[in-house]
């Protein structure tokens, strides 16, 4: 079993930058693969950004260069957002996914970009 805390998120003008984090414990030497999704009203959950054991990283096209994901040796991911748009309003969610292909959330962070 894998527990997820997330912190950061909240509301920053267009332009701004946000850090989340996501903190796990837990079977913690089970963890494949970190990332995060996002879901926005209306539209479905939709992956943002992963990590995998080893360090690579991938990003969807809309995100890259300007979010950031990285993972620390106390196994918290953090998600480093520069350049907010309003269309990145959405809720975050962490996802680690184990060694056996289990998918373990976070209770979701809001981000609001608004002037």
């Amino acid at each position: 079993q894998l527990q997820l805390v997330e912190s950061g998120g909240g509301l920053v003008q267009p332009g701004g930058s946000l850090r989340l984090s996501c903190a796990a414990s837990g079977s913690i030497f089970t963890i494949n693969r970190m990332g995060w999704y996002r879901q926005a009203p209306g539209k479905q959950r939709e992956w943002v950004a992963i990590t995998i054991s080893g360090g690579s990283t991938d990003y969807t096209d809309s995100e890259k260069g300007r979010f950031t994901i990285f993972r620390d040796a106390k196994n918290t991911v953090y998600l480093q957002m520069n350049g907010l748009k309003p269309e990145d309003t959405a809720v975050y969610y962490c996802n680690v996914r184990s060694t056996d292909w289990i998918n373990y959330w976070g209770q979701g962070t809001q981000v609001t970009v608004s002037s």
